[in-house]
C-alpha cells in the first residue's frame, strides 16, 4: 500500500509538473503575441483601408496639385466634423500642421493609443480616402506643451509620429533626426515645393516672462523675444537642408511651420520669440533667391491671414489655420493681419489656377458649415524676387 501511494503521489506530482510547464508555455506564447500585436499596432495605427487601396498617396496626384487644404489643433477625444467639410472640397492634399492629437506625455504607449484614437474617426478616415495627407508636428504631438530640444522622449515620438503618418522608408522625413522633408511636384515646365518644417527637434528653450509682468512692460503672455545668436529654432542641419531645399527652381513654394511666421509678436510661441532665426529666413529667401514662398501654419487656434511687405523682395504671406477642434477665448492684436479672424472652428485652403499665364493662387480660411470666411488672391508674378 505504502508503494503503491508512494507511485500515485509521484505520479501526481508529474501530472502537476508538466501542467505547470503547459500553463508557462501557454502563458510564454501570449506574452510573444501581445508583443507582436503591441508592434503592429505601433506601426499601423491606421485601418485596414491602406491595404485595401482606398487610402489617396501622393504618387495619386497627376502633375501640379489645384487644392491644398490644411488644418491643426485637432483633439483625438473630441468629432472632428471639419475634416467631413474638408472632404467636400475635394482637395488633392491636407496637410495637417501640428497638434494633430494631444498627447502631452511621456509614456510611450499613452501616445500610441492616443494616435489610435484619431486613427479610428469615421471622419479621419473619410479625409484619408479624399485627398493624400502630409503631416508636422507640434508640441502637443511632439509629447509637452511648448516643448523644444530637451523633451527626453523625442527619438521614441518621432518613431511613432513616422509610423502613423505612414510616412515611406524612403521618405526623406525619415532621412533626419527629425521630421522635416520636402516634395515636389511639376507639370508643363512648372513646378510647385511643399516643404515640412520641424520646429521642435531643434528648437532652443524660449526666454519665459517673469510673473507678474513688470508694470508698462512691452512684453505680454508667456514668452519674449530672445536675441541671443547662439539660440536656434531649426537646427544648424536642417537650416543647411533648408538652404538646399530653396535654391532649387520652383515657381510656388508652401512653408510648411507648425507655429506662426507672419504676424506681430503677441508673447506665444512663434518665430518673433526667436527674431534672429525669423530675419534669417527672410534673408535666406533674398540669398537663394527663392520665388514664390507662402507660409502655412497653426497653432494659436485662430484663423487669420498675414502679409509682411519686402520691398527688397516680396511681400511674405501666412495662412494660419488652427483650430479642427480647439478654439481660444482671447484674440491678440496683429498689424500684419488681412481682414477679421476666424474664431470657429475652421481650415485653411490654397487654391492654385495654373491654366493662366501668370497662375493664380487663393488663400482661403473656411469654417466648419463650408463658408469661407477669408480670402485673397495674388499671382505668381507678385511672388518673384526684384531683378538687379
Amino acid at each position: 500500500m505504502q508503494i503503491t501511494a508512494t507511485v500515485n503521489l509521484s505520479c501526481q506530482r508529474v501530472r502537476i509538473l508538466n501542467l505547470t510547464m503547459i500553463l508557462k508555455g501557454w502563458l510564454s506564447l501570449a506574452i510573444v503575441l501581445l508583443a507582436m500585436l503591441r508592434s503592429v499596432e505601433s506601426t499601423s495605427l491606421f485601418s485596414q483601408d491602406d491595404d485595401a487601396g482606398t487610402v489617396k498617396r501622393l504618387s495619386d496626384i497627376q502633375g501640379l496639385p489645384e487644392r491644398i487644404a490644411f488644418g491643426s489643433c485637432a483633439h483625438q477625444d473630441k468629432p472632428q466634423p471639419v475634416l467631413e467639410t474638408v472632404a467636400g472640397f475635394k482637395p488633392d492634399l491636407f496637410i495637417y500642421l501640428g497638434d494633430n492629437i494631444y498627447g502631452d506625455t511621456r509614456d510611450m504607449e499613452v501616445l500610441q493609443a492616443k494616435y489610435a484614437k484619431l486613427g479610428s474617426k469615421p471622419e479621419f478616415k473619410n479625409l484619408r480616402q479624399a485627398a493624400a495627407v502630409l503631416a508636422i508636428w507640434d508640441d502637443h504631438d511632439y509629447g509637452e506643451n511648448d516643448a523644444g530640444n530637451e523633451y527626453p522622449f523625442k527619438a521614441e515620438s518621432r518613431n511613432i509620429f513616422l509610423d502613423f503618418w505612414r510616412v515611406p522608408d524612403d521618405d526623406n522625413q525619415r532621412q533626419n533626426d527629425g521630421i522635416y522633408g520636402a516634395h515636389r511636384f511639376e507639370k508643363d515646365g512648372m513646378a510647385l515645393q511643399v516643404i515640412l518644417l520641424d520646429t521642435r527637434t531643434f528648437r532652443d528653450p524660449l526666454k519665459s516672462n517673469p510673473t507678474p509682468l513688470p508694470t508698462g512692460s512691452t512684453f505680454k503672455n508667456a514668452y519674449q523675444p530672445d536675441e541671443n545668436p547662439s539660440l536656434s529654432l531649426l537646427g544648424e542641419a536642417q537650416w543647411t537642408w533648408l538652404a538646399e531645399q530653396l535654391a532649387e527652381p520652383a515657381d510656388l513654394r508652401i512653408i510648411c511651420s507648425s507655429i506662426q511666421f507672419g504676424h506681430e509678436y503677441n508673447g506665444w510661441e512663434s518665430w518673433t520669440n526667436l527674431p534672429l532665426e525669423q530675419q534669417k529666413m527672410f534673408d535666406l529667401i533674398q540669398s537663394t533667391k527663392a520665388n514664390g514662398v507662402i507660409f502655412i501654419s497653426g497653432d494659436v487656434h485662430w484663423g487669420e491671414i498675414s502679409k509682411r511687405d519686402n520691398p527688397d523682395a516680396y511681400a511674405i504671406y501666412d495662412v494660419t489655420a488652427s483650430g479642427i477642434t480647439e478654439t481660444w477665448p482671447t484674440v491678440e492684436l496683429n498689424k500684419f493681419r488681412i481682414g477679421e479672424v476666424v474664431r470657429e472652428n475652421h481650415f485653411g485652403m490654397i487654391d492654385i489656377d495654373w491654366t493662366v499665364v501668370d497662375p493664380i493662387v487663393t488663400l482661403k480660411i473656411i469654417d466648419r458649415l463650408g463658408t469661407i470666411r477669408l480670402s485673397t488672391s495674388i499671382r505668381l508674378s507678385e511672388l518673384r524676387l526684384k531683378r538687379d
